[in-house]
């Protein structure tokens, strides 16, 4: 793993330890340090703090495609679109599967 892969998980492992969004900011949880971990990276964290990433990643891309992220079927169909994207392609990005499955499913989630 690289030293910045090793940051970020240690930054999550903390997050997921007391999740609140005031201590991801305090904690150094930014989207520059976020966006660079690969879905197999994120496969081997926490589920905590996997999920804390993977719900920090989902908001930034909605709030870029002007649609928000809903609970309930929706939610879990763009979750079972991001985990059949890293399935697919385990070193790709995870911050690039969860947006292009926002964008595959942005005619159907609610505009902001």
């Amino acid at each position: 793993m690289t030293r910045r892969t090793l940051a970020v998980l240690t930054t999550l492992a903390a997050l997921a330890a007391g999740s609140s969004t005031a201590f991801a900011q305090t904690a150094g949880l930014t989207f520059d340090k976020a966006a660079y971990v690969t879905c197999r990276e994120a496969h081997i964290m926490p589920p905590d703090a996997r999920i804390a990433l993977s719900v920090f990643l989902a908001n930034h891309a909605a709030q870029r495609r002007g649609v928000t992220i809903p609970d309930g079927a929706q939610g879990a169909q763009l979750a079972s679109l991001v985990r059949g994207g890293c399935t697919l392609s385990p070193d790709a990005y995870l911050f690039t599967v969860i947006d292009r499955a926002i964008v595959a499913e942005s005619s159907r989630l609610p505009k902001r």
